[in-house]
This record gives C-alpha cells, sequence and structure tokens, in this order.
C-alpha cells in the first residue's frame, strides 16, 4: 500500500512537471507543437495516477471499474476523432466545445460526490467547510462555463445569433436575479438541504447564458480565453472536492494561464473585461463613426495587377485574417509566398493579437502550411516596418487593420491598437465583398489612395495570383 502511495505521487509530480512545462511552451509558436505534447502526456500520466489510486482504494466496485473503463475508451475515440476530423475553420468552436467539456466535468464530480460521498459512511453533505465551498465552487464555475462554452460554440458556428431584447439594459437585472438565486441555492447547500443542489445547478446554467448571449463575434477571443480559464477555476475546486492535489496544482494553472491571456486579448483589443462581459456585442452599442457608412472611392484590380506590383517589390508583408482560414487557403499562400521568395523577395506575416476567432488562431493555421516560425511577427514589432514595405497583401482581415482605430474619436474602434498597413507603399486587400467586419463599420483603408481591392474567394485568387507570378516568370530558376 506504501508503494503504492509513493508511486502515485511520483506519477503525479511528474505529471505536473510535464503541465508547467507545456504551458510555458505554449507561449512560442516554435516549441507549441512540442509543448502540446507535453501537455498530453501529463494528462495520461495524470488518468494513469487516478488509476493507481484506485487499485489500492478498497471498495472499488466491478460496476465503477466498468464505468471508469467505457468512459476512457469514448472520450479517447472522440478526442482522436475529433483531431483528425475538425478543420482549422471549426478550431475556435471546438476549443470553445472543449472549455465546456472540462467545466461539465467539474460539475459533475461534485455532484457525484455530494449524492455518493466517497465515504460510504458519510450521509450527503457531511464533508465539512472547505468541502462545501468546493462542492459550491466546482459547481457554480462549472455550470456557467458549460452553459457559456455551448452558447459560445453555437455563435461562433453560426447556428445562433444574438437577439435584439438581449440587448436590452434590463438583461443585466436577470443576470443580477441568477446570482441571487445562486447564492440563495449556495446558502441552502450549506444548511444541508441537497435540493439547493440542483437549484444551483439551474440558475448557474442560466448565468452563463445570460451573461454569454449578448457578446459579439469581435469578443469571441476574449470570452473563449476567459471560459478557458473558468475550466481551470472549476477543476481546482473539484480537486478539493475529491482531494486531489494534482487537480488542484493543474486546475490552478491552467485558470491563471487563462486569466493571462484573456488580459493579453483585452489590451490587444483595447477593451476591458467588464466592458466585454456587460457590454454585449461591440456592434450594438456603437455611435456611428464620422466617415459615414457608404464606400465613396474604392479602386478595384485583378490578380494580374497584383502580380505585376509584386514581381517588382523586394519586401512584402502578408496579414492573415479568418477569410483566410474560412477559404482554406493558407496551402495556396504558402506556395505564393515560396514564388515570391524564390525570386529573392522578402515576405513575412504580420500577426495581430486578435486576428481570427481564438486566441493564436492565425499562429496555428500558418503553422497548418508550414510557415517558418521567424516569418510571423507581432503587431508592435512589425507596425514600425510597415513604412519601408513595398506591399502588404490583406487576406480576409478588417477590424485589426482599419485606420479609424487611430483617427477617428467617434468609432467603436478608437484606442484598440491595429496593424498600420495603411503606412505601406501598395496595399492589396483580398475579400469577397464589402461586408463590414464584426464591428458592423465601414473600413477607412478600403478608400485610401494606395489601397486596391481583390474581390473573390481567397484561395481562387490566391491560385490565380500564383499562375500569374508564374507567368511572369517569378520564382522560375535563371
Amino acid at each position: 500500500m506504501a508503494n503504492a502511495e509513493i508511486l502515485k505521487y511520483l506519477i503525479d509530480l511528474l505529471a505536473v512537471l510535464l503541465l508547467a512545462l507545456g504551458i510555458k511552451g505554449l507561449s512560442k509558436v516554435r516549441s507549441a507543437r512540442s509543448a502540446n505534447r507535453l501537455a498530453a502526456i501529463a494528462m495520461g500520466l495524470a488518468v494513469i495516477g487516478v488509476l493507481v489510486n484506485a487499485l489500492t482504494t478498497s471498495g472499488i466496485s466491478l460496476n465503477a471499474w466498468i464505468w471508469i473503463i467505457f468512459g476512457l475508451i469514448i472520450g479517447s475515440s472522440l478526442g482522436i476523432l475529433t483531431a483528425q476530423k475538425v478543420p482549422m475553420t471549426a478550431m475556435p468552436e471546438t476549443v470553445a466545445l472543449f472549455n465546456g467539456c472540462g467545466g461539465m466535468s467539474s460539475l459533475l464530480v461534485a455532484i457525484g460526490v455530494t449524492l455518493y460521498p466517497l465515504n460510504d459512511t458519510q450521509a450527503p453533505l457531511s464533508v465539512g467547510l472547505i468541502g462545501l465551498i468546493s462542492i459550491i465552487t466546482s459547481v457554480f464555475v462549472g455550470a456557467i462555463t458549460f452553459s457559456g462554452s455551448i452558447i459560445a460554440m453555437a455563435k461562433l458556428q453560426g447556428w445562433l445569433s444574438t437577439p435584439p431584447w438581449i440587448q436590452n439594459k434590463s438583461r443585466h437585472a436577470l443576470n443580477i436575479a441568477f446570482a441571487v438565486i445562486s447564492l440563495i441555492a449556495a446558502t441552502q447547500l450549506f444548511q444541508g438541504e441537497i435540493n439547493g443542489l440542483w437549484l444551483l445547478v439551474i440558475t448557474s446554467s442560466l448565468l452563463g447564458i445570460g451573461v454569454t448571449l449578448p457578446i459579439g463575434g469581435a469578443d469571441m477571443p476574449v470570452v473563449i480565453s476567459l471560459l478557458n480559464s473558468y475550466s481551470g477555476v472549476a477543476a481546482a475546486a473539484a480537486g478539493f472536492v475529491i482531494n486531489s492535489q494534482l487537480l488542484i496544482v493543474a486546475g490552478a494553472m491552467v485558470g491563471a494561464a487563462g486569466l493571462i491571456l484573456t488580459q493579453v486579448m483585452c489590451k490587444g483589443m483595447n477593451r476591458s473585461l467588464i466592458s466585454v462581459l456587460f457590454g454585449g456585442a461591440i456592434s450594438t452599442s456603437v455611435a456611428q463613426s464620422s466617415g459615414g457608412s457608404e464606400y465613396q472611392n474604392i479602386t478595384s484590380c485583378s490578380p494580374e495587377e497584383c502580380a505585376l506590383t509584386l514581381e517588382s517589390s523586394e519586401r512584402v508583408v502578408i496579414v492573415p485574417g479568418y477569410g483566410l482560414a474560412v477559404a482554406q487557403a493558407q496551402h495556396t499562400l504558402r506556395e505564393v509566398t515560396r514564388t515570391l521568395e524564390a525570386n529573392g523577395i522578402e515576405v513575412t506575416y504580420a500577426i495581430h493579437p486578435v486576428a481570427g476567432r481564438m486566441p493564436g488562431h492565425m499562429n496555428v493555421l500558418l503553422a497548418e502550411a508550414d510557415v517558418p516560425y521567424e516569418q510571423l511577427k507581432e503587431m508592435d514589432i512589425i507596425n514600425p516596418e510597415f513604412p519601408a514595405t513595398d506591399v502588404v497583401l490583406v487576406l480576409g482581415a478588417n477590424d485589426v487593420v482599419n485606420p479609424q482605430a487611430k483617427k477617428d474619436p467617434m468609432s467603436p474602434l478608437y484606442g484598440m491598437p491595429v496593424l498600420d498597413v495603411q503606412e505601406a507603399r501598395t496595399v492589396f486587400v483580398i475579400k469577397r465583398g464589402m461586408s463590414a467586419g464584426y464591428s458592423g463599420i465601414k473600413n477607412d483603408l478600403f478608400e485610401l489612395a494606395n489601397t486596391s481591392m481583390i474581390f473573390g474567394d481567397a484561395k481562387k485568387v490566391l491560385t490565380d495570383l500564383l499562375v500569374e507570378l508564374k507567368e511572369l516568370g517569378v520564382g522560375n530558376p535563371g
């Protein structure tokens, strides 16, 4: 028994160490893949540690082992299937779903321990003060994480839009009511009333829906990061519920990392967390910018004209956006940039911190196409280089390249850090049409004299551009 317990602690210690190294490695694009593998190994070891503990614990019935094995098979199969089948465009929704699964797991653990105490001699809710606080926290945060994540996933997938009535400020009163009822339910749990558990589950779930439903697509990177933090907090609370030091440490690390990432996202959008959570969708509460909503002077061109300009350039900067992911054009883009590089043209990628629909979306998308890590440059590094850039190619990005953010105090984007692409000699914007970004406002970049629009699907436009470059002899030996 003692040897098995020592083995479990060693496994847990190794799992915590690998998880910490994995989270640290995820902060750099170059080390992200290996870091993700380390974190996966850490979670695998964590499961092994739990099973070792279960083997040495008396009272684990055959029926319980059947459920454990069944859960391992189903969960592992779904994980492998998801990793293989989910396209890059659906990655934000998948991350939101995973956050929700984490919250639901913590919720179910708390409910299970409440209804079926680990010690058969104990009555439900006779777990002491720390145990009760942990159960309440795990249920409250877990339910909010689950329902909020499902709403976020549905909105990202396009299954759900923000209802007009939810933008009414009376929604705050409704959310406050859900929070107050949750507090009452928690008080009932402290008094040993088991019915308070179900009331807490229901009101916490409704609160998660009420808080997430008004939030627009522009704020989704922040929401996903915050929900990730919530899932970590719920996991840490569940660790206290079942007395698992590993779960406490792992949950705390995930919660802290998610909170830091949330702050980074808020800074990248010049938005406070309070305004994201309680302000609703950015496009529904904005004042009209001074530039109006109709485009007056738009210059469009063909891929052939773009190819001619690229051929004579020395330095090109690519600005990827969500449109690139939707078109699944990252591999075609890589072929275009290889052709340019073979002609001695310097190519770099400008990465805005909130480009796409989740933190790091563009980094992952470009890594899938084997874009060298050293070519990816963050906004603060690339912005001073735009004046010395010959051509900027904007692919599906909108709000993150809108000059209104720096010039128009009436704009809802004012103060948001953006990429200064307008400082380059020539800007080509590839878009399907003139639709607005998440902010719902026009982009002044499109009307500038040095900007030309290339309308069409990003993959088709890039394919045509590649053909034109090769016909011009760009990238051909000799």
